[in-house]
């Protein structure tokens, strides 16, 4: 078998980690929920689940995942044999898998939207926005194509493999990210009315903070850091064993919220200055921003930039997503990892074919009442990630030996583990209680 490769440079693996995490839901989903929810006191509660409750479960999986150095389910094995939690190690490798199959879908909606800046929209009136993202997505032939072009952008990336593939591309692509999101920031805050914005954003209403709001603050900055989904402990396993676990998870942490804050600078204030509301969902990226471009002086300009920005968060979580389940059937099936991604690429683009199409020629078909696409979203995201994740704590409080924990955390004795009581606290007792509420919360109330 090939060798399963491994990060050139610490830099590189915090930038690939940072890539998974930073994704569409950064963009649309957390500044709209921050206004909703009482703009500063949500950001306030939900940065204290970040570093509170996410660092030490990101801490976590890291942990697994450089202690066994193998897929998902083989890092378990490794580090226990007599363990069934490996089948924990499964549910990350299956959610990696389905979240893949709907989100290369939406991957090829952002292609649309970015090829059509580029070569412009036929100047369409605003009143028509709405209806040009409708007919795009029913459409059974364009948004398919266009879902197989980003899968398999993708897979290009994963084929060229961890240190040529998936390093390379987050070490060039990740600071633009970051770049081109101030400029789009800063011109947002500059246009006429975008106070307005800011205050919706960051005036602290905590009239507004609800037992709902502590829910929505506790789930956003879970599933915001891509925890439970098997993208971290993949990446993990290809950490160096003197990169600090603990300083990475951190700067991944703080990394992801500084982003979504920045990305809710650059939208709000904008949707503010035009009168127009902050939908969330997929409109407010593909019908309301559009039409704000479409009124602003330069707009062409500030559209492709937004949307290549969207390409690029959508493109480096696919590249984790892909990598999941890629690791596991080179490792699994002994095959090479051309091959390996090749079979998988192909199995997933046929399912996200599927996906596409629940929402235009086969949106009658249904299954719970949730089109293929929907249901996709909504397994992976109130059933497969956190079962997952409540595993990885479980296993790491209650059936690592601490001596393994405290070694790996310290690599070998190198290093001062921080705050390790807390983190024991954590893992072994809040972390399970916290994302079971989250799980039942979105079963059953």
């Amino acid at each position: 078998m090939e060798n399963r490769g491994s990060f050139n440079t610490k830099i590189g693996a915090v930038l690939a980690i940072i890539g998974s995490a930073v994704g569409l839901g950064n963009l649309w989903r957390f500044p709209y929920v921050v206004g909703q929810n009482g703009g500063a006191a949500f950001i306030l509660i939900y940065f204290i689940f970040v570093i509170g409750l996410c660092v030490p479960l990101m801490v976590a999986e890291l942990l697994i995942g450089r202690r066994g150095g193998s897929h998902n389910a083989g890092c378990f094995k490794a580090i226990k044999e007599d363990s069934k939690f490996y089948l924990f190690g499964y549910v990350g490798i299956l959610s990696a898998f389905v979240i893949l199959s709907f989100y290369s879908v939406v991957g090829g909606w952002v292609l649309n939207y970015l090829g059509q800046s580029i070569i412009s929209f036929n100047n369409p009136q605003v009143n028509e926005l709405s209806n040009i993202f409708n007919n795009f997505v029913i459409n059974p032939v364009r948004p398919l194509v266009l879902h197989l072009v980003f899968i398999v952008l993708t897979a290009l990336i994963v084929i060229a493999g961890v240190e040529k593939g998936i390093e390379k591309i987050s070490k060039f692509f990740m600071p633009i990210l970051f770049i081109l999101i101030i400029v789009l920031a800063i011109r947002s805050v500059t246009l006429d009315g975008a106070v307005q914005g800011l205050n919706f954003l960051f005036k602290a209403d905590f009239s507004k903070v609800t037992n709902e709001t502590i829910f929505e603050a506790l789930g956003q900055a879970f599933f915001s850091l891509s925890l439970g989904m098997g993208c971290v402990m993949t990446y993990g396993s290809y950490m160096s064993k003197n990169s600090n676990i603990i300083k990475s998870s951190i700067i991944v942490s703080i990394s992801d919220t500084l982003f979504a804050l920045i990305a809710g600078i650059a939208i709000i204030p904008a949707v503010f200055s035009f009168n127009l509301q902050p939908t969330a969902g997929p409109g407010l990226v593909f019908i309301v921003l559009p039409e704000i471009f479409a009124k602003l002086n330069g707009g062409s300009f500030f559209q492709i930039i937004f949307f290549f920005v969207v390409f690029i968060a959508a493109i480096s979580s696919s590249i984790s997503l892909l990598e999941v389940v890629v690791s596991y059937v080179v490792e699994e099936f002994k095959i090479t990892r051309k091959k390996a991604t090749i079979i998988t690429t192909i199995i997933i683009a046929i399912i996200g074919c599927f996906c596409s199409l629940s929402e235009g020629v086969l949106s009658d078909f249904k299954i719970a009442g949730m089109t293929l696409f929907s249901l996709f979203d909504y397994v992976s995201s109130n059933i497969l990630l956190p079962f997952g994740s409540i595993g990885i704590a479980i296993f790491v409080g209650w059936r690592m030996k601490k001596k393994d924990v405290f070694e790996e955390l310290s690599n070998n004795g190198q290093i001062k583990i921080m705050c390790k009581s807390y983190f024991i606290l954590v893992i072994k007792y809040i972390a399970p209680i916290a994302i079971s509420l989250i799980l039942l919360k979105s079963l059953f109330w």
